[in-house]
Order: structure tokens, then sequence, then C-alpha cells
């Protein structure tokens, strides 16, 4: 199965990339990482389909089973990072695409908004973002280990296992369309 984790966090040290870098290597699933990634700004001018970087984006996450987002919650809402990313996808990568959902929390106001946020912009692209989604507080990261702690880990766990169960049956009824 084939899932693409999308790390929404523009800090290359930051809680996002540590729980992005903690899924890929429990879980080795491909992380596009938007600290590091040169992601131009969308501007939805028709040249911008053909900077590498954007096609390299569009042909991951079309080729994806699912999807993981990962963002902190900045001023109630996804990093304009990650925004700006999403704006460079639409339907066509998305449609029916199970998505998870994880917000990592800071400064008090517990990452429900970015929760929120992330999933009205999926809604915008058709994709199916799973009911489960999980906030991660600055608590359950171990820092010394640039990982999460038994806990954390263990919810991070249950939500994949909850997308992987949507991916199968998005395919199952793919393929039934397909027949």
């Amino acid at each position: 199965m084939k899932i693409v984790v999308i790390s929404g966090g523009p800090r290359k040290h930051g809680r996002t990339a540590i729980a992005a870098r903690f899924i890929e290597r429990t879980y080795g699933y491909h992380t596009l990482d938007l600290s590091v990634m040169e992601m131009p700004m969308y501007t939805g001018e028709e040249e911008q389909t053909t900077n590498p970087v954007v096609k390299s984006l569009r042909q991951s996450v079309l080729e994806a089973d699912a999807v993981l987002l990962l963002s902190p919650e900045y001023h109630s809402a996804m990093s304009g990072a990650l925004k700006n990313t999403l704006d460079f996808l639409s339907s066509t990568q998305f449609l029916h695409k199970p998505v998870g959902l994880i917000a990592m929390a800071g400064g008090g106001k517990g990452g429900i908004n970015c929760l929120n946020n992330m999933r009205t912009v999926m809604r915008g692209l058709y994709a199916n973002a799973i009911p489960r989604q999980l906030v991660l507080d600055p608590s359950v990261f171990d820092y010394d280990r640039d990982g999460l702690t038994k806990e954390a880990a263990e919810q991070v766990d249950g939500l994949i296992e909850e997308l992987k169960m949507y991916a199968r049956v998005a395919k199952e009824v793919k393929a039934q369309q397909l027949i």
C-alpha cells in the first residue's frame, strides 16, 4: 500500500518534522517534506504546471493509495506552507482518496482548528478525510530520540491502521466500478 506523508511544517527541526520522520522510520512511507522542498508560491499561472517540484508533487499524490497530512497549527489554521502546496493539487489527485490528518498543537489552542481547516480543504478537493484525527501536544514528543512517546506512537498507529482500512475499501470500490 502506497501512503504519502506530507509534512506541512516549514521548520526543519520543528515538531511536525519530528513526527514525519518518526512515521517515515516506523512505516517506511515516502515523505514530502515542505521544510526542504522548493515549492513555489501558488499563483494559478499555467506555467507553474511545468515546474519539476510541482509535477513531482502531483504525481506522488496521484499514485498514492492514501495521504497523511501533518501540520502545525498557526493562527487557528494549517501552515501556509501546507495550504500553498495543496493549492497546486486538485480532485485529479484527491478524488475519493483517503486522507489522514495530524496537527501539532502549541500555544495553548489545542490543534483542533488546524484539523478543521485541513478537513475543509480536503472536502474542496473531493478527498475522503477519515473520521479519526490526531493532535500531538508538545509533551508527547521524545526530543532526545527524535520521535514520539509510546502512547503517542500508539495513537499514530491507530490512525494509520484506520487510514489503511479506508484505502483498502477505496481500492475495492474502484475495482468494482471498473468491472
